[in-house]
């Protein structure tokens, strides 16, 4: 009952300030309630977008092949069965592409950002001669696709060779083609795929932080070294992890560079981009005669294999999203 009485009291109170404003805070609540309503449905539908395409690759790849052809089966499959993983993992190589992929992604991931810390520190601290010709650099080979270098690249690392030391002794360069060598050297040389993207962001980063916390640790007596890795590193942790996600997201469906440097080796993205060419004779082997896939089956079992992709991004993600967030709200917020 008391409760009731105050309610009325507000309501009362509510609707007699409102009348001496003219109308202002009825007008206020209104469209507070609007905004509200229309960032909760954009919301929805971009969650939707998201969302949608990964359910309906699910329900589809529990599906049997004679579900994908009749009418009635919609989205959940007449029969459950996990057969068609089996074969998706037949076809791309599983489990060896899978942890070839993974320690490979963790690798070049972590030299990029090794490497990209130090230089992006050294932009945003350091003056030295033609500072702004080389920032521009790293601006283009952001601006710059990778596919326009591929033939020099190609070039360099089938014949590789430092200040003619090799063919100097051996009379020719040295073939790093198919190893993991000329992957490391990009990476470690900020020349790696995105290295522009992550030397930019760790140098606004860096260029955000004050430099009276340097000033500080130079008067107690530390070094540029200690400073930067006992000042500077712990400061910058989560925005130098959002860049080893970065890295290792678009390491882990890249194409480009798995195939002009790691065509040895089984890599997930690369068995997937191929399974297509693979399907017909598998089938074929699989049941003893010549059998052509047809169309829908195809796309189910690509499905399936891009499925099978995004599951580790999706639980890194899950594991690491505070410090993703933390990193991109930090670096909003910095002056």
């Amino acid at each position: 009952m008391k409760t009731n009485k105050t309610e009325m009291i507000r309501k009362r109170d509510f609707w007699e300030a409102n009348r001496q404003s003219g109308g202002y805070l009825l007008k206020n609540k209104v469209s507070k309630a609007i905004v509200s309503v229309v960032r909760a449905l954009l919301l929805f539908g971009l969650c939707f977008m998201i969302i949608q395409p990964l359910l309906t690759r699910f329900s589809t790849s529990l599906m049997p092949e004679k579900d994908l052809y009749d009418s009635t089966v919609i989205l959940l499959p007449r029969e459950i069965t996990f057969d068609n993983y089996r074969i998706v993992a037949d076809l791309t190589g599983l489990p060896k592409s899978m942890l070839n992929t993974v320690w490979t992604s963790a690798l070049v991931s972590v030299l990029q950002v090794v490497a990209c810390t130090l230089v992006g520190y050294g932009f945003a601290r350091y003056d030295f001669p033609l500072k702004k010709l080389w920032f521009g650099c790293v601006i283009v080979t952001i601006i710059v696709p990778p596919q326009t270098i591929a033939t020099a690249l190609y070039m360099n690392f089938v014949n590789f060779d430092v200040l003619g030391i090799f063919k100097l002794f051996t009379g020719k360069g040295v073939n790093l083609h198919g190893s993991l060598v000329p992957y490391s050297l990009m990476s470690l040389t900020c020349m790696g795929l995105k290295n522009g993207l992550y030397i930019y962001m760790l140098r606004q980063y860096f260029k955000g932080i004050p430099k009276s916390l340097e000033e500080a640790a130079y008067v107690d007596g530390c070094g540029s070294l200690h400073t930067f890795v006992r000042i500077m590193l712990p400061d910058a942790m989560p925005t130098i992890l959002s860049c080893f996600l970065f890295s290792f997201v678009w390491q882990w469906t890249d194409l480009f560079y798995t195939r002009n440097f790691l065509s040895n080796y089984s890599i997930f993205s690369n068995e997937l981009s191929t399974i297509l060419t693979r399907m017909n004779y598998y089938f074929s082997t699989e049941s003893g005669k010549p059998t052509i896939v047809p169309v829908g089956r195809q796309m189910q079992l690509v499905s399936i294999g891009i499925l099978i992709c995004c599951i580790p991004l999706i639980i890194l993600y899950i594991f690491t999203q505070r410090t993703f967030v933390e990193s991109i709200a930090m670096s909003g917020t910095k002056e």
